[in-house]
Protein backbone atom coordinates (compact mmCIF):
# COMPACT_ATOMS: atom_id res chain seq x y z
CA UNK A 1 0.00 0.00 0.00
CA UNK A 2 1.18 3.56 -0.91
CA UNK A 3 0.48 5.73 1.64
CA UNK A 4 3.07 8.39 1.47
CA UNK A 5 4.28 9.97 -2.03
CA UNK A 6 5.25 7.83 -4.62
CA UNK A 7 8.85 8.28 -5.72
CA UNK A 8 8.12 10.26 -8.67
CA UNK A 9 6.38 13.17 -6.35
CA UNK A 10 8.86 16.35 -5.98
CA UNK A 11 10.13 17.73 -2.90
CA UNK A 12 7.49 19.08 -0.63
CA UNK A 13 7.01 22.77 -1.05
CA UNK A 14 8.15 25.73 1.40
CA UNK A 15 4.36 26.69 2.06
CA UNK A 16 1.37 25.06 1.12
CA UNK A 17 -1.33 26.90 -1.12
CA UNK A 18 -4.55 28.08 0.20
CA UNK A 19 -6.68 26.34 -2.89
CA UNK A 20 -8.93 23.82 -2.37
CA UNK A 21 -8.41 21.19 -4.94
CA UNK A 22 -11.31 19.18 -6.29
CA UNK A 23 -10.84 15.97 -8.24
CA UNK A 24 -13.76 15.41 -10.92
CA UNK A 25 -15.91 17.45 -12.92
CA UNK A 26 -19.09 16.26 -12.42
CA UNK A 27 -22.41 17.07 -9.96
CA UNK A 28 -20.82 16.81 -6.26
CA UNK A 29 -17.62 18.31 -7.63
CA UNK A 30 -18.76 21.10 -9.53
CA UNK A 31 -21.45 21.68 -6.83
CA UNK A 32 -18.79 21.53 -4.36
CA UNK A 33 -16.47 24.79 -6.26
CA UNK A 34 -20.08 26.59 -6.75
CA UNK A 35 -20.48 26.41 -3.17
CA UNK A 36 -17.16 27.57 -2.04
CA UNK A 37 -17.02 30.60 -3.70
CA UNK A 38 -15.61 33.25 -3.31
CA UNK A 39 -12.51 30.63 -2.28
CA UNK A 40 -9.79 29.66 -4.41
CA UNK A 41 -10.89 26.49 -6.10
CA UNK A 42 -8.90 24.40 -8.58
CA UNK A 43 -11.27 21.61 -10.18
CA UNK A 44 -9.08 18.63 -11.63
CA UNK A 45 -11.52 16.96 -14.28
CA UNK A 46 -9.70 13.84 -17.00
CA UNK A 47 -12.67 15.14 -19.36
CA UNK A 48 -14.27 18.38 -20.49
CA UNK A 49 -16.03 19.27 -17.35
CA UNK A 50 -19.94 17.66 -17.25
CA UNK A 51 -19.31 15.52 -19.86
CA UNK A 52 -17.28 12.39 -18.10
CA UNK A 53 -20.01 12.51 -15.64
CA UNK A 54 -22.33 9.88 -14.51
CA UNK A 55 -24.26 12.48 -13.21
CA UNK A 56 -24.69 13.65 -16.88
CA UNK A 57 -26.38 10.72 -18.65
CA UNK A 58 -28.95 10.38 -15.40
CA UNK A 59 -32.38 10.27 -16.45
CA UNK A 60 -35.14 10.15 -14.09
CA UNK A 61 -34.55 13.08 -11.27
CA UNK A 62 -33.46 14.50 -7.97
CA UNK A 63 -35.57 12.87 -5.00
CA UNK A 64 -37.18 15.82 -2.63
CA UNK A 65 -40.53 16.29 -0.54
CA UNK A 66 -41.48 18.77 -2.00
CA UNK A 67 -45.19 17.45 -3.35
CA UNK A 68 -48.58 17.97 -1.73
CA UNK A 69 -48.92 15.10 1.00
CA UNK A 70 -44.80 14.60 1.11
CA UNK A 71 -43.08 14.56 4.42
CA UNK A 72 -39.14 14.55 4.69
CA UNK A 73 -40.09 11.16 7.11
CA UNK A 74 -41.59 9.57 4.71
CA UNK A 75 -39.12 10.02 2.34
CA UNK A 76 -36.84 8.85 5.29
CA UNK A 77 -39.19 5.66 5.71
CA UNK A 78 -38.57 4.88 2.12
CA UNK A 79 -35.12 5.21 2.20
CA UNK A 80 -34.83 3.06 5.31
CA UNK A 81 -36.69 0.40 3.71
CA UNK A 82 -34.97 -0.02 0.38
CA UNK A 83 -31.54 0.54 2.24
CA UNK A 84 -32.44 -3.09 3.92
CA UNK A 85 -31.43 -2.49 7.24
CA UNK A 86 -28.25 -0.94 7.55
CA UNK A 87 -29.23 2.79 6.09
CA UNK A 88 -27.29 5.64 8.64
CA UNK A 89 -30.65 7.09 10.33
CA UNK A 90 -28.89 10.21 11.18
CA UNK A 91 -27.52 10.77 7.53
CA UNK A 92 -30.80 10.46 5.22
CA UNK A 93 -32.64 12.25 7.82
CA UNK A 94 -30.36 15.30 7.26
CA UNK A 95 -30.35 14.70 3.50
CA UNK A 96 -33.98 14.60 3.47
CA UNK A 97 -34.30 17.44 5.38
CA UNK A 98 -32.14 19.68 3.16
CA UNK A 99 -33.49 18.63 -0.12
CA UNK A 100 -35.93 21.59 -0.70
CA UNK A 101 -33.15 24.06 -0.13
CA UNK A 102 -30.97 21.99 -2.42
CA UNK A 103 -33.29 21.94 -5.46
CA UNK A 104 -34.07 25.67 -4.97
CA UNK A 105 -29.95 26.13 -4.98
CA UNK A 106 -30.31 23.90 -8.43
CA UNK A 107 -33.17 26.52 -9.39
CA UNK A 108 -30.57 29.31 -8.73
CA UNK A 109 -27.67 28.56 -10.75
CA UNK A 110 -30.50 28.12 -13.69
CA UNK A 111 -31.48 24.07 -13.31
CA UNK A 112 -35.03 23.99 -15.55
CA UNK A 113 -37.26 21.87 -13.40
CA UNK A 114 -40.53 20.70 -14.64
CA UNK A 115 -43.74 22.66 -13.09
CA UNK A 116 -47.19 22.08 -13.39
CA UNK A 117 -49.82 24.40 -14.85
CA UNK A 118 -49.98 26.38 -11.07
CA UNK A 119 -46.32 27.09 -11.28
CA UNK A 120 -45.42 24.21 -8.56
CA UNK A 121 -42.48 21.76 -9.19
CA UNK A 122 -43.97 18.77 -10.85
CA UNK A 123 -42.98 15.15 -9.30
CA UNK A 124 -43.16 11.70 -10.44
CA UNK A 125 -43.56 8.62 -8.70
CA UNK A 126 -40.37 5.67 -8.64
CA UNK A 127 -40.04 2.26 -7.61
CA UNK A 128 -39.76 1.69 -3.89
CA UNK A 129 -41.29 5.53 -2.77
CA UNK A 130 -44.41 5.61 -0.82
CA UNK A 131 -45.35 9.26 -2.84
CA UNK A 132 -44.56 11.31 -6.31
CA UNK A 133 -41.11 12.87 -4.93
CA UNK A 134 -38.99 12.91 -8.11
CA UNK A 135 -38.13 16.37 -9.48
CA UNK A 136 -37.18 16.13 -13.12
CA UNK A 137 -36.69 17.97 -15.99
CA UNK A 138 -38.49 17.31 -19.44
CA UNK A 139 -39.28 13.68 -18.22
CA UNK A 140 -35.45 12.14 -18.39
CA UNK A 141 -33.63 14.70 -18.73
CA UNK A 142 -32.99 16.03 -15.47
CA UNK A 143 -29.17 14.77 -15.69
CA UNK A 144 -28.28 16.68 -18.56
CA UNK A 145 -30.23 19.51 -17.97
CA UNK A 146 -28.44 19.73 -14.04
CA UNK A 147 -24.68 19.28 -15.63
CA UNK A 148 -25.45 22.10 -18.37
CA UNK A 149 -26.67 24.49 -16.02
CA UNK A 150 -23.72 24.16 -13.24
CA UNK A 151 -21.07 23.93 -16.05
CA UNK A 152 -22.44 27.43 -17.13
CA UNK A 153 -22.31 29.03 -13.81
CA UNK A 154 -18.94 27.40 -12.98
CA UNK A 155 -17.53 28.44 -16.25
CA UNK A 156 -18.28 32.14 -15.25
CA UNK A 157 -17.95 31.89 -11.35
CA UNK A 158 -14.21 34.04 -10.67
CA UNK A 159 -13.27 32.07 -7.91
CA UNK A 160 -13.19 28.58 -9.96
CA UNK A 161 -10.35 27.29 -12.21
CA UNK A 162 -10.50 24.49 -13.87
CA UNK A 163 -7.76 22.29 -15.52
CA UNK A 164 -10.02 20.02 -17.80
CA UNK A 165 -7.81 16.50 -19.30
CA UNK A 166 -5.87 16.61 -15.78
CA UNK A 167 -6.16 12.96 -14.82
CA UNK A 168 -4.80 12.77 -11.28
CA UNK A 169 -2.86 9.11 -10.22
CA UNK A 170 -2.08 9.86 -6.46
CA UNK A 171 -2.72 11.64 -3.61
CA UNK A 172 0.02 13.40 -1.99
CA UNK A 173 0.14 12.67 1.88
CA UNK A 174 2.67 14.34 3.84
CA UNK A 175 3.04 13.76 8.26
CA UNK A 176 -0.27 11.54 7.66
CA UNK A 177 -2.46 14.98 6.19
CA UNK A 178 -3.24 14.79 1.90
CA UNK A 179 -1.48 18.36 1.17
CA UNK A 180 -2.36 17.65 -2.34
CA UNK A 181 -2.09 15.57 -5.98
CA UNK A 182 0.02 14.41 -8.23
CA UNK A 183 -1.61 14.71 -11.91
CA UNK A 184 -0.85 14.13 -15.62
CA UNK A 185 -2.43 16.44 -18.39
CA UNK A 186 -3.15 16.07 -22.16
CA UNK A 187 -5.97 13.37 -21.05
CA UNK A 188 -3.70 11.42 -19.01
CA UNK A 189 -1.07 10.83 -21.52
CA UNK A 190 1.15 13.72 -21.27
CA UNK A 191 4.89 12.69 -20.49
CA UNK A 192 4.82 15.52 -17.37
CA UNK A 193 3.60 14.76 -13.53
CA UNK A 194 2.14 17.95 -12.15
CA UNK A 195 2.30 18.16 -7.92
CA UNK A 196 -0.64 20.56 -7.21
CA UNK A 197 -0.90 21.32 -3.42
CA UNK A 198 -3.66 22.50 -1.52
CA UNK A 199 -5.09 23.07 2.05
CA UNK A 200 -7.88 20.62 1.44
CA UNK A 201 -8.16 18.12 -1.37
CA UNK A 202 -11.59 16.61 -2.05
CA UNK A 203 -12.31 13.61 -4.32
CA UNK A 204 -15.47 13.58 -6.47
CA UNK A 205 -14.91 11.00 -9.32
CA UNK A 206 -17.92 9.04 -9.27
CA UNK A 207 -18.60 5.40 -9.57
CA UNK A 208 -17.49 1.93 -10.35
CA UNK A 209 -19.87 1.04 -13.33
CA UNK A 210 -17.28 0.54 -16.00
CA UNK A 211 -15.94 -2.24 -13.46
CA UNK A 212 -17.82 -4.21 -15.24
CA UNK A 213 -18.79 -5.71 -19.04
CA UNK A 214 -22.24 -4.34 -19.49
CA UNK A 215 -22.75 -0.54 -17.43
CA UNK A 216 -24.75 2.70 -18.40
CA UNK A 217 -21.96 4.55 -16.64
CA UNK A 218 -19.19 6.40 -18.91
CA UNK A 219 -15.29 5.36 -19.31
CA UNK A 220 -14.38 7.66 -16.66
CA UNK A 221 -16.65 5.47 -13.90
CA UNK A 222 -13.79 2.56 -13.04
CA UNK A 223 -13.41 3.58 -9.53
CA UNK A 224 -9.43 4.98 -9.54
CA UNK A 225 -10.88 7.68 -6.88
CA UNK A 226 -11.88 5.31 -4.60
CA UNK A 227 -8.47 3.15 -5.31
CA UNK A 228 -6.45 6.42 -4.60
CA UNK A 229 -7.73 6.96 -1.43
CA UNK A 230 -7.72 3.24 -0.39
CA UNK A 231 -3.92 3.36 -1.02
CA UNK A 232 -3.28 6.38 0.43
CA UNK A 233 -4.74 4.82 3.49
CA UNK A 234 -8.40 5.80 3.91
CA UNK A 235 -11.13 4.18 5.27
CA UNK A 236 -13.69 2.69 3.01
CA UNK A 237 -17.49 1.39 3.44
CA UNK A 238 -19.65 -1.34 2.17
CA UNK A 239 -17.44 -1.89 -0.71
CA UNK A 240 -19.57 -5.10 -1.47
CA UNK A 241 -22.81 -3.19 -2.54
CA UNK A 242 -23.03 -2.60 -6.26
CA UNK A 243 -26.60 -1.78 -7.30
CA UNK A 244 -27.39 -3.32 -11.25
CA UNK A 245 -30.41 -1.37 -12.89
CA UNK A 246 -32.54 -3.48 -14.01
CA UNK A 247 -33.47 -2.22 -17.51
CA UNK A 248 -30.61 -1.02 -20.08
CA UNK A 249 -31.71 -1.69 -22.96
CA UNK A 250 -29.95 -4.65 -24.35
CA UNK A 251 -28.66 -3.60 -27.69
CA UNK A 252 -24.76 -3.99 -27.51
CA UNK A 253 -23.57 -0.55 -26.43
CA UNK A 254 -21.21 0.22 -24.60
CA UNK A 255 -21.89 1.88 -21.96
CA UNK A 256 -25.54 0.72 -22.17
CA UNK A 257 -28.21 3.16 -22.81
CA UNK A 258 -30.84 3.24 -19.73
CA UNK A 259 -34.41 3.20 -20.10
CA UNK A 260 -35.41 5.30 -16.55
CA UNK A 261 -37.32 3.76 -13.93
CA UNK A 262 -39.44 6.13 -14.71
CA UNK A 263 -41.07 4.24 -17.65
CA UNK A 264 -42.46 1.91 -15.22
CA UNK A 265 -43.50 4.35 -12.84
CA UNK A 266 -45.93 5.11 -15.73
CA UNK A 267 -47.20 1.80 -16.07
CA UNK A 268 -44.79 -0.12 -18.22
CA UNK A 269 -44.58 -3.60 -17.51
CA UNK A 270 -41.89 -6.02 -17.92
CA UNK A 271 -42.62 -9.61 -19.35
CA UNK A 272 -40.31 -12.62 -21.20
CA UNK A 273 -40.52 -13.94 -24.82
CA UNK A 274 -43.56 -15.96 -24.04
CA UNK A 275 -45.55 -12.73 -22.87
CA UNK A 276 -45.32 -13.41 -19.24
CA UNK A 277 -45.38 -11.05 -16.50
CA UNK A 278 -42.57 -12.76 -14.68
CA UNK A 279 -42.63 -9.72 -11.75
CA UNK A 280 -45.85 -10.88 -10.74
CA UNK A 281 -44.86 -13.58 -9.00
CA UNK A 282 -41.79 -12.54 -7.28
CA UNK A 283 -43.14 -9.62 -5.13
CA UNK A 284 -46.41 -7.70 -4.66
CA UNK A 285 -45.10 -4.67 -5.79
CA UNK A 286 -44.44 -6.60 -9.68
CA UNK A 287 -42.07 -3.75 -11.65
CA UNK A 288 -42.19 -1.60 -8.90
CA UNK A 289 -40.20 -3.26 -6.57
CA UNK A 290 -37.02 -2.46 -5.17
CA UNK A 291 -33.98 -2.70 -8.01
CA UNK A 292 -31.90 -5.61 -6.55
CA UNK A 293 -35.32 -7.26 -6.91
CA UNK A 294 -36.35 -6.41 -10.40
CA UNK A 295 -32.62 -6.92 -11.55
CA UNK A 296 -32.63 -10.17 -10.36
CA UNK A 297 -36.23 -11.08 -11.56
CA UNK A 298 -34.36 -9.48 -15.41
CA UNK A 299 -31.45 -11.21 -15.25
CA UNK A 300 -33.34 -14.95 -14.58
CA UNK A 301 -35.44 -14.70 -17.47
CA UNK A 302 -31.82 -13.60 -19.33
CA UNK A 303 -29.97 -16.08 -18.29
CA UNK A 304 -32.53 -18.94 -19.26
CA UNK A 305 -32.68 -18.15 -22.40
CA UNK A 306 -36.28 -16.15 -22.93
CA UNK A 307 -34.86 -12.45 -22.47
CA UNK A 308 -36.81 -9.41 -20.92
CA UNK A 309 -38.75 -6.89 -22.42
CA UNK A 310 -40.07 -3.60 -21.23
CA UNK A 311 -43.64 -3.20 -22.91
CA UNK A 312 -44.58 0.71 -23.14
CA UNK A 313 -46.98 0.72 -25.31
CA UNK A 314 -50.17 1.78 -23.65
CA UNK A 315 -48.58 3.04 -20.52
CA UNK A 316 -46.41 6.23 -22.39
CA UNK A 317 -48.71 8.09 -25.08
CA UNK A 318 -46.21 10.96 -26.65
CA UNK A 319 -42.78 8.86 -26.07
CA UNK A 320 -40.99 11.28 -28.19
CA UNK A 321 -42.32 14.23 -25.94
CA UNK A 322 -42.48 12.51 -22.79
CA UNK A 323 -38.72 10.63 -22.78
CA UNK A 324 -36.95 12.07 -25.79
CA UNK A 325 -33.90 10.67 -24.26
CA UNK A 326 -35.39 6.68 -24.14
CA UNK A 327 -37.04 7.10 -27.49
CA UNK A 328 -33.31 8.39 -28.96
CA UNK A 329 -31.89 5.82 -28.10
CA UNK A 330 -34.96 3.25 -29.35
CA UNK A 331 -34.42 5.19 -32.64
CA UNK A 332 -30.61 4.85 -32.95
CA UNK A 333 -31.60 1.34 -32.34
CA UNK A 334 -34.42 0.90 -34.79
CA UNK A 335 -36.72 0.07 -32.03
CA UNK A 336 -39.96 1.68 -32.31
CA UNK A 337 -41.42 1.85 -28.58
CA UNK A 338 -44.55 2.96 -29.15
CA UNK A 339 -45.55 -0.63 -31.42
CA UNK A 340 -42.61 -3.07 -29.72
CA UNK A 341 -41.10 -3.87 -26.44
CA UNK A 342 -37.80 -2.87 -25.36
CA UNK A 343 -35.55 -5.26 -24.74
CA UNK A 344 -33.75 -4.96 -21.25
CA UNK A 345 -30.72 -6.76 -19.25
CA UNK A 346 -29.68 -5.62 -15.72
CA UNK A 347 -26.34 -2.99 -16.07
CA UNK A 348 -24.10 -2.09 -13.28
CA UNK A 349 -25.04 1.31 -12.47
CA UNK A 350 -24.45 2.88 -8.68
CA UNK A 351 -22.42 2.13 -6.19
CA UNK A 352 -23.42 2.01 -2.41
CA UNK A 353 -19.57 1.66 -0.95
CA UNK A 354 -16.84 3.72 -1.02
CA UNK A 355 -14.88 6.36 0.50
CA UNK A 356 -16.18 6.65 4.14
CA UNK A 357 -17.24 9.57 5.27
CA UNK A 358 -18.60 11.76 8.33
CA UNK A 359 -22.27 13.94 7.62
CA UNK A 360 -19.93 16.47 6.23
CA UNK A 361 -18.41 14.97 4.56
CA UNK A 362 -14.47 14.16 6.26
CA UNK A 363 -12.75 11.05 5.47
CA UNK A 364 -10.66 9.19 7.41
CA UNK A 365 -7.71 11.29 6.34
CA UNK A 366 -6.91 14.70 7.61
CA UNK A 367 -7.19 17.45 4.76
CA UNK A 368 -9.04 14.67 2.71
CA UNK A 369 -13.32 15.17 1.69
CA UNK A 370 -15.39 13.00 -0.36
CA UNK A 371 -18.47 13.38 -1.63
CA UNK A 372 -20.82 11.96 -4.46
CA UNK A 373 -20.56 7.94 -6.01
CA UNK A 374 -17.22 7.81 -4.92
CA UNK A 375 -18.34 8.07 -1.17
CA UNK A 376 -20.06 6.27 1.38
CA UNK A 377 -22.05 8.01 3.77
CA UNK A 378 -24.77 5.79 5.10
CA UNK A 379 -27.87 6.99 2.95
CA UNK A 380 -28.14 4.12 0.83
CA UNK A 381 -27.50 1.21 3.03
CA UNK A 382 -27.52 -2.24 0.66
CA UNK A 383 -29.89 -0.66 -1.88
CA UNK A 384 -29.98 2.54 -3.09
CA UNK A 385 -33.50 4.18 -3.05
CA UNK A 386 -34.22 5.19 -7.14
CA UNK A 387 -32.87 9.32 -7.64
CA UNK A 388 -31.63 9.40 -4.02
CA UNK A 389 -28.13 9.66 -5.65
CA UNK A 390 -28.28 13.17 -6.96
CA UNK A 391 -29.74 14.23 -3.96
CA UNK A 392 -26.99 13.08 -1.89
CA UNK A 393 -24.15 14.71 -4.36
CA UNK A 394 -25.56 18.20 -3.87
CA UNK A 395 -26.32 18.12 -0.20
CA UNK A 396 -23.03 16.69 1.17
CA UNK A 397 -21.16 18.82 -0.99
CA UNK A 398 -22.79 21.24 0.02
CA UNK A 399 -21.94 20.61 3.62
CA UNK A 400 -18.13 20.07 2.92
CA UNK A 401 -18.68 23.64 1.09
CA UNK A 402 -20.10 25.06 4.28
CA UNK A 403 -17.90 23.67 6.49
CA UNK A 404 -14.43 24.48 4.77
CA UNK A 405 -15.10 28.04 4.44
CA UNK A 406 -15.21 28.59 7.77
CA UNK A 407 -11.89 27.25 7.69
CA UNK A 408 -10.27 29.66 5.06
CA UNK A 409 -9.37 32.92 5.22
CA UNK A 410 -8.35 34.41 2.17
CA UNK A 411 -10.89 34.70 -0.86
CA UNK A 412 -9.69 33.51 -4.46
CA UNK A 413 -7.71 36.83 -6.55
CA UNK A 414 -8.97 38.46 -8.93
CA UNK A 415 -7.25 36.84 -11.93
CA UNK A 416 -7.92 33.39 -10.13
CA UNK A 417 -9.66 31.67 -13.53
CA UNK A 418 -6.74 32.64 -15.92
CA UNK A 419 -5.41 29.31 -15.00
CA UNK A 420 -8.37 27.53 -16.30
CA UNK A 421 -6.80 24.85 -19.08
CA UNK A 422 -9.49 23.31 -21.75
CA UNK A 423 -9.58 20.38 -23.76
CA UNK A 424 -12.23 18.44 -25.64
CA UNK A 425 -9.84 14.77 -25.05
CA UNK A 426 -10.72 11.65 -23.03
CA UNK A 427 -9.34 9.08 -21.60
CA UNK A 428 -8.88 5.76 -23.23
CA UNK A 429 -7.83 3.33 -20.90
CA UNK A 430 -10.97 0.54 -21.33
CA UNK A 431 -9.04 -0.81 -24.16
CA UNK A 432 -6.29 -2.15 -22.27
CA UNK A 433 -6.07 -5.80 -22.43
CA UNK A 434 -5.69 -6.43 -18.74
CA UNK A 435 -9.03 -3.29 -18.30
CA UNK A 436 -10.68 -5.97 -20.75
CA UNK A 437 -9.72 -9.40 -18.28
CA UNK A 438 -10.63 -7.32 -15.20
CA UNK A 439 -14.39 -6.72 -16.52
CA UNK A 440 -14.79 -10.02 -17.90
CA UNK A 441 -14.22 -11.20 -14.04
CA UNK A 442 -16.14 -8.54 -12.23
CA UNK A 443 -19.16 -9.35 -14.76
CA UNK A 444 -18.80 -12.96 -14.45
CA UNK A 445 -18.11 -13.82 -10.42
CA UNK A 446 -19.32 -10.24 -8.87
CA UNK A 447 -22.50 -9.09 -10.35
CA UNK A 448 -26.18 -9.79 -9.88
CA UNK A 449 -25.66 -13.05 -8.71
CA UNK A 450 -22.64 -14.41 -6.75
CA UNK A 451 -21.35 -17.16 -4.86
CA UNK A 452 -18.08 -18.11 -2.99
CA UNK A 453 -15.99 -20.34 -5.37
CA UNK A 454 -17.09 -17.78 -8.12
CA UNK A 455 -15.70 -14.80 -6.14
CA UNK A 456 -12.38 -16.67 -4.73
CA UNK A 457 -11.21 -17.44 -8.46
CA UNK A 458 -12.16 -13.51 -9.77
CA UNK A 459 -10.02 -12.55 -6.83
CA UNK A 460 -7.68 -14.74 -7.28
CA UNK A 461 -7.67 -13.24 -10.92
CA UNK A 462 -7.61 -9.56 -9.26
CA UNK A 463 -4.86 -10.40 -7.69
CA UNK A 464 -2.90 -11.30 -10.66
CA UNK A 465 -4.14 -8.65 -12.62
CA UNK A 466 -2.61 -6.28 -10.01
CA UNK A 467 0.56 -8.05 -9.81
CA UNK A 468 1.26 -7.66 -13.62
CA UNK A 469 0.29 -3.69 -13.19
CA UNK A 470 2.96 -1.35 -14.62
CA UNK A 471 0.44 1.79 -14.06
CA UNK A 472 -0.33 4.13 -11.15
CA UNK A 473 -3.73 4.87 -12.74
CA UNK A 474 -4.35 0.97 -13.20
CA UNK A 475 -3.11 0.05 -9.43
CA UNK A 476 -6.19 2.53 -8.48
CA UNK A 477 -8.80 0.72 -10.59
CA UNK A 478 -7.79 -2.78 -9.44
CA UNK A 479 -7.26 -1.98 -5.80
CA UNK A 480 -11.02 -0.64 -5.68
CA UNK A 481 -11.80 -4.14 -7.57
CA UNK A 482 -9.57 -5.58 -4.77
CA UNK A 483 -11.63 -4.51 -2.46
CA UNK A 484 -15.20 -5.42 -3.54
CA UNK A 485 -14.09 -8.80 -4.01
CA UNK A 486 -12.74 -8.84 -0.75
CA UNK A 487 -16.05 -7.08 0.87
CA UNK A 488 -18.30 -9.63 -0.98
CA UNK A 489 -16.37 -12.59 0.02
CA UNK A 490 -16.49 -11.71 3.46
CA UNK A 491 -19.80 -11.16 3.84
CA UNK A 492 -21.70 -14.38 4.18
CA UNK A 493 -25.45 -13.51 3.74
CA UNK A 494 -27.71 -11.71 1.30
CA UNK A 495 -28.79 -8.15 1.40
CA UNK A 496 -29.74 -5.40 -1.14
CA UNK A 497 -27.57 -5.48 -3.85
CA UNK A 498 -25.02 -8.19 -2.80
CA UNK A 499 -26.99 -11.35 -3.47
CA UNK A 500 -25.62 -14.83 -2.69
CA UNK A 501 -26.63 -18.58 -4.22
CA UNK A 502 -25.08 -20.16 -1.22
CA UNK A 503 -25.93 -17.43 0.96
CA UNK A 504 -29.32 -16.45 0.01
CA UNK A 505 -31.27 -15.22 3.14
CA UNK A 506 -30.22 -12.44 5.71
CA UNK A 507 -28.46 -13.00 8.56
CA UNK A 508 -29.26 -10.90 11.79
CA UNK A 509 -25.08 -10.61 12.73
CA UNK A 510 -24.61 -9.12 9.25
CA UNK A 511 -27.38 -6.05 9.79
CA UNK A 512 -24.42 -3.77 9.81
CA UNK A 513 -22.44 -1.41 7.76
CA UNK A 514 -19.10 -2.71 6.53
CA UNK A 515 -15.71 -0.58 7.52
CA UNK A 516 -12.30 -1.48 5.86
CA UNK A 517 -8.83 -0.32 4.96
CA UNK A 518 -6.82 -1.62 2.17
CA UNK A 519 -4.18 -3.43 5.16
CA UNK A 520 -7.48 -4.76 6.62
CA UNK A 521 -8.30 -6.07 3.26
CA UNK A 522 -4.74 -7.68 3.07
CA UNK A 523 -4.78 -9.24 5.83
CA UNK A 524 -7.57 -11.10 5.46
CA UNK A 525 -7.05 -12.18 1.67
CA UNK A 526 -5.27 -15.52 2.56
CA UNK A 527 -8.02 -16.68 4.77
CA UNK A 528 -10.84 -15.57 2.38
CA UNK A 529 -9.37 -17.74 -0.79
CA UNK A 530 -8.74 -20.49 1.43
CA UNK A 531 -12.78 -20.99 1.61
Amino acid sequence: MASTALAVHQPRPEKRSEEVLIIGGGLAGLFCALKLAPKAVTVLAAAPIGRGASSAWAQAGIAAAVGPGDTVETHVRDTIIAGDGIVDEAIIREMASEASARIHDLLDYGVPFDRDLEGHLAVSREAAHSESRIVRVRGDMAGRAIMEALVASVRKTPSIRVLEGYVVEDLIVEDGRVTGVVARDKAGSGEELHRLTGSNVVMATGGVGHLYEVTTNPTEARGGGIGMAARAGARLADMEFVQFHPTAINVGEDPAPLATEALRGHGATLHNSAGERFMLPLHPDAELAPRDVVARGIFAEVKAGRGAFLDCRTAVHDFAAEFPTVFGYCQKAGIDPASEMIPVVPAAHYFMGGIWTDINGRSSLPGFWACGECTSTGAHGANRLASNSLLEAVVFSARIAETMKAEIKPDAPADWQDGSVTTSEHITEKVHPNMVALRQVMSAHLGVLRDGAGMREALEKILHLARESHSVRFDNVITTAKLIAVCAINRTESRGGHFRTDYPEERAEWKRRTLVTLDQAHAIIPDLLEG
